[in-house]
């Protein structure tokens, strides 16, 4: 087999020594190796080197690209962006050096096609290796150093086979799941290309982040990465052929042309063989990534996890929330109030959680920077990008002026939906002023409805503190939503709110786990 991992074109595995290494090397690892491979790599540009640096490299930028849709530090994507210059450049490189192999594979030595071939690659392999010598002369080598210490350590927040991880592979699943399809009922050149890119994007996050399952799918993956990879590889090397005008006369173009149909036809058999039917790879992978409601809260846990990578009192945004959804229940189930859905709530949950990113940044005007934040934020699987839209808005008002009609983003909510997404931006001020010096004194709410108003207690509350100052500013957005007025007053005796039947215990939010 022709095909090695990290080649946009295939060739011959990688040395056993560094799959060796590969098992015991995590990130801190791989960038090391990259730099020791671009002093092997530089010296002559022969295959193997080339393919070793473009190894680490890709196992460089597959760890970022699966901890920047999770983690926000902006190391990720600028490592991911100063390795991707230098792979696509020995990406081209190392094409070369694959049609090479497959035109030695295909045709006799004497074959005057095959000697056109091979005129035009080696007069282009001098160009690529020109060219290589400039982008690694150009590679910044100690800020890929200062980056080698900075990331690891930010790995270690979540532990490899974490659920955080099979969701984001469930994500990667799903879409190149949807190309596989594609791909089986178009079955173009450039469906089989993307398809390729789907599996292998969806092999690089199982075989970083979730060894158990890359211990039992590695080899398949593997597999039918490298039948795809050798289907792209003779697509190019015909395309290249064609241009070049490579065939001597129309029998050698009707030879080559029937040969490299035949491999590349066996190559896609093959893929139909382990993926369609009852036994398909595609159910096994399935099999063992999150179902049903795990998706869900395992999207709220990724949304949590970047929230609190970002925000410097998270705890806060913590009992904020807690608070929001105690107001949130309370005032559902108060007699006369019917206006509960679950989507609601989790928007103001989700709301809650971050609406204090912002503070990563300034201070000052936090709540414009969360909602920009969260808008540029990709949804997790689980997750609309409307809803996130929704969430944005009400983390963007959970403090300064009040939304109105002359604000962009107001006017873009229609009518309808006005009204629950003021209601939702009251209960977030309101809980928000509960903890407004960050003492964590108030930690339930209960809320009662009696006598045309409404009664919210709260533990641990005094009429004469910062706490209530701030709570008697922000509650009356409640009110005018509400169309009643609210009465705060501290916590009765436990018996006797125990046999209140107006009295609703909010429940508390669910606690997905970060790991």
């Amino acid at each position: 087999m022709m095909r090695a991992e990290g080649s946009s074109l295939s060739a011959s595995p990688a040395p056993a020594t560094v799959k060796a290494r590969a098992i015991k090397g995590g990130l801190r690892f791989w960038m090391e190796r990259v730099l020791e491979e671009c002093d092997r790599a530089s010296a002559g540009f022969a295959p193997d080197p080339v393919h070793d640096l473009r190894v680490a490299l890709r196992r460089c930028r597959s760890i970022a690209d699966g901890f920047i849709a999770i983690d926000p530090d902006p190391g990720w994507k600028e490592m991911k962006k100063a390795g991707k210059r230098v792979f696509s450049r020995l990406g081209e490189l190392r094409d070369v050096h694959v049609m090479q192999e497959w035109v030695g594979k295909l045709a006799p030595p004497a074959d005057p096609s095959a000697i056109a071939l091979l005129q035009f690659l080696a007069a282009r392999e001098m160009e690529l290796k020109q060219e290589a010598t400039l982008v690694l002369n150009e590679f910044d080598r100690k800020q890929w150093r200062r980056w080698s210490i900075k990331l690891p350590r930010r790995t270690t927040r979540l532990r490899q086979g974490s659920m955080i991880f099979k969701h984001l592979a469930l994500e990667r699943w799903m879409y190149a799941h949807d190309l596989h399809r594609r791909a089986m009922r178009g079955r173009s050149r450039i469906a089989f290309h993307k398809l390729r890119i789907g599996i292998k994007r969806f092999r690089y996050i199982v075989e970083n982040f979730i060894p158990e399952q890359h211990a039992a799918w590695g080899g398949d993956l593997k597999r039918v990465q490298d039948l795809l990879g050798e289907v792209h590889d003779l697509d190019v090397l015909w395309a290249t052929a064609t241009q070049i005008h490579a065939f001597s006369d129309e029998e050698s173009r009707r030879r080559w042309q029937q040969t490299i149909a035949d491999e590349r036809n066996s190559r896609i058999q093959a893929y139909r063989d382990k993926t369609l039917g009852r036994n398909s790879l595609w159910h096994v992978w399935r099999s063992e990534l999150p179902q049903g409601r795990q998706v869900a809260s395992l999207a709220l846990a990724r949304l949590k996890l970047w929230a609190s990578l970002l925000d410097p009192d998270f705890g806060h945004s913590l009992r904020i929330t807690r608070l929001a959804l105690q107001l949130y229940d309370g005032l559902v189930g108060a007699p006369g109030i019917s206006d509960h859905a679950a989507e609601r709530r989790e928007i103001l949950e989700i709301a809650g959680l971050l609406h204090d990113v912002g503070r990563s940044q300034s201070e000052r005007g936090h709540h414009k920077i969360s909602y920009r934040l969260i808008q540029r934020l990709a949804p997790p699987l689980g997750w609309s990008p409307e809803n996130l839209q929704l969430a944005a808005i009400v983390a963007r008002y959970h403090r300064g002026v009040l939304p109105n009609s002359r604000q962009t983003i107001w006017k873009a909510i229609p009518w309808p939906e006005r009204r629950w997404m003021l209601r939702l931006i009251g209960i977030l001020r309101l809980a928000n002023a509960f903890d407004a010096d960050h003492q964590r004194r108030v930690r339930h709410l209960m809320v009662t409805s009696r006598n045309g108003f409404l009664s919210i207690a709260a533990d641990n509350y005094s009429s004469r503190s910062r706490v209530a100052e701030a709570v008697a500013a922000e509650r009356h957005v409640l009110e005018l939503v509400y169309r009643r007025p609210i009465l705060i007053r501290p916590f009765k005796a436990r018996k006797k709110a125990r046999n209140s039947k107006l009295e609703t215990r909010a429940s508390l939010p669910s606690r997905a786990t970060l790991a």
